[in-house]
């Protein structure tokens, strides 16, 4: 801030240190939810591809697939639009619930792709995630613009993969997933500075727990995303 025509840090207000703290204490269980959020999805990804008869069951009905990804879809849409009208428990069950719906979905990469190529693909979009949500924390530029074009730059992306689909072409799927990457790159750098600046207000102790939540979420779909783009990238199948 310029005070006259010097550059010099303004002084600290009553109440700076409270601020940051709130901001750390949210953050933190930002995070933690996350992590859990991406077990619960590696634990049932795993026991679904394990055994036979749950992958019959989720994969063998097109109602329980399609119902399955519908449901994905409204919770993703819908949790954070009524979370003010839902308890705090209510919150972390209903990102549970969709975390282990995503695992069930990803089940089927343990068969497409090879176990060292998803473990290797995993290091890296945590190496690239951790490197984003850094920056996104600590900078100091204002994200927002970019945040709006990655946006639209994303329901372009949607687009023209349900197009690709029906089209089935490989160079269009590679243009794709590495547009994908780039986005959803963007997209955790903007999404933890967003997540950072609300965590920072004046929130009462409910809204902000449930708040942590739907930060945590957010980014467990930027990770999840980025990791699917990458494997497409980076991995190779079975075959």
């Amino acid at each position: 801030m310029e005070y006259g025509n010097r550059n010099v840090t303004p002084p600290p207000y009553y109440g700076q240190s409270s601020v940051v703290s709130q901001t750390n204490a949210i953050m933190k269980r930002v995070y933690v939810r996350m992590f859990i959020g991406l077990l619960i999805s590696a634990f049932c990804a795993l026991g679904i591809v394990s055994s036979p008869a749950a992958m019959s069951f989720f994969f063998g009905s097109k109602i329980v697939f399609w119902g399955t990804l519908i449901a994905m879809f409204a919770m993703a849409w819908i949790l954070p639009a009524r979370m003010n009208k839902m308890s705090t428990a209510a919150v972390l069950g209903c990102f549970c619930l969709f975390s282990a719906l995503m695992g069930i979905w990803l089940a089927p990469i343990f068969i497409v792709y090879r176990v060292g190529t998803i473990v290797y693909t995993f290091f890296i979009t945590a190496g690239t995630f951790g490197a984003m949500s850094v920056y996104g924390y600590f900078t100091k530029s204002d994200l927002s613009k970019m945040g709006s074009f990655l946006m639209m730059a994303l329901f372009g992306l949607i687009i023209a993969s349900v197009v690709n689909i029906f089209w089935a072409n490989n160079t269009m799927e590679w243009v794709i997933s590495i547009v994908g990457v780039l986005i959803f790159i963007g997209l955790t750098a903007w999404d933890t500075q967003s997540i950072k600046r609300m965590a920072a207000a004046n929130l009462d102790p409910q809204l902000a727990d449930k708040f942590a939540t739907i930060g945590a979420m957010n980014l467990y779909l930027d990770f999840i995303n980025l990791f699917l783009f990458l494997l497409r990238i980076f991995g190779g199948s079975r075959d």
